[in-house]
């Protein structure tokens, strides 16, 4: 789960990182009484979306006056703004956040992530601060700094000298940094965040550390035990089937492909999706229904499937375990009487009362193809779907 920068900022707050001083707008006609709150005369206008690189598409813009930041305001809202992590379509910026200006005598990067290779949490750190991290790697990889903290030992003294070193933190604000890098810490660890980036980091010509931007990531498994998280949550920024998908308890994450995917487990489901592409198909999503799946469960996924107008076929490939094969088979056939489905669907079932779930596909009277294996499944369902075709 994300978070938008204001509700980061936020959030950060109370474990001492420094923030400027802000307001969000989300009405264009509240955006001059939004921006008398603001104390300097330079004021930042930036568009809350969850997608990276609004800077240089416009979503980030610096006005001089408070009447010029209030007509940025008014043009920024309701635009698509299009980044390279958005995709061509772009995201409507529904919210805007003005924020003070400040003095900056150096911008740094700074991040925290998960490294479950490692079983760590690595920190990294560099002078090149504003720029995507990814062109930095490209470009100047040593200008980059990894720490790996140990969960157990957490964020040690040596450590944080290390990026002071490296950054080459003035002395002056060398308290402020050793504050901060803590600080940070603290907050990735008692927030269950997989991600927590500052980008960039800058020291202000009066010697402080201070967060400019702020992305935060949480653990999606972790969100139970944070509630005050988790009700941050903003759905108009997700996909509506991915919405619809969380729900029901159901793992489904939308692709670019036209071949719909069914299947329990998430293993099965990349080698499911593995198959797909081996055929010269293109998976329309992931969809794993779990291993305790009910026949609503299954019925859902199908809709939800269905609901994306670009497919053109359905590949439900199911091996019974914990899960029962003829589970799958009446939730095949529910959603079928619920709704009229045109595409073909191939369905391999195997394992636990793989049998009953296939008499119960025979004695339906749907027009459904079936397959003894994955890749056998793979190459049918790629077949009939670039033919348009039916079972």
């Amino acid at each position: 789960m994300n978070v938008h920068e204001y509700q980061a900022k936020e959030l950060l707050k109370p474990y001492g990182v420094n923030v400027l001083g802000g307001v969000l707008v989300e009405n264009a006609s509240e955006a001059a009484e939004k921006a008398e709150k603001i104390s300097t005369d330079v004021i930042v206008v930036k568009a809350q979306v969850y997608a990276g690189g609004r800077g240089k598409s416009g979503g980030v813009k610096l006005a001089k006056s408070r009447e010029e930041a209030v007509e940025i305001c008014k043009d920024m809202l309701g635009m698509q703004l299009i980044t390279p992590q958005t995709g061509e379509e772009g995201v409507t910026v529904k919210k805007v956040y003005l924020e003070e200006g400040c003095q900056i005598a150096e911008e740094y990067y700074l991040s925290l992530v998960v490294d479950r290779k490692n079983s760590c949490v690595s920190l990294i750190a560099s002078k090149e601060g504003g720029m995507e991290i990814e062109e930095v790697a490209e470009e100047n990889p040593e200008a980059i700094l990894t720490i790996s903290i140990d969960p157990l030992a957490e964020l040690r003294d040596y450590q944080v000298r290390q990026v002071i070193e490296a950054l080459e933190i003035p002395k002056k604000a060398q308290k402020s940094m050793v504050a901060s890098l803590k600080s940070f810490y603290k907050a990735f660890v008692a927030m269950d965040c997989d991600m927590l980036e500052i980008n960039p980091l800058v020291l202000t010509a009066d010697q402080e550390v201070v967060a400019l931007d702020a992305k935060m990531g949480f653990d999606d498994n972790a969100l139970y035990r944070q509630p005050a998280i988790h009700s941050l949550k903003d759905t108009s920024e997700d996909d509506p089937r991915e919405v619809q998908a969380a729900k029901h308890d159901l793992a489904y994450v939308a692709l670019d492909g036209k071949i719909g995917c069914l299947v329990n487990g998430a293993g099965l489901a990349m080698a499911t999706m593995d198959a797909i592409y081996g055929e010269g198909g293109e998976p329309a999503n992931f969809l794993d229904v779990g291993g305790s799946a009910t026949v609503e469960k299954v019925t859902e996924a199908l809709r939800i499937i269905l609901s994306d107008e670009t497919v053109n076929g359905i590949f439900i490939n199911i091996f019974g375990g914990i899960m029962q094969c003829d589970t799958i088979a009446n939730g095949i056939v529910q959603a079928a009487g619920d709704q009229q489905i045109e595409v073909p669907i191939v369905v391999r079932l195997e394992g636990n009362r793989a049998q009953e779930g296939a008499d119960i596909l025979k004695n339906s009277g749907l027009n459904i193809a079936t397959a003894p294996s994955l890749d056998e499944g793979a190459a049918k369902i790629v077949e009939m779907s670039s033919e348009g075709g039916t079972v």
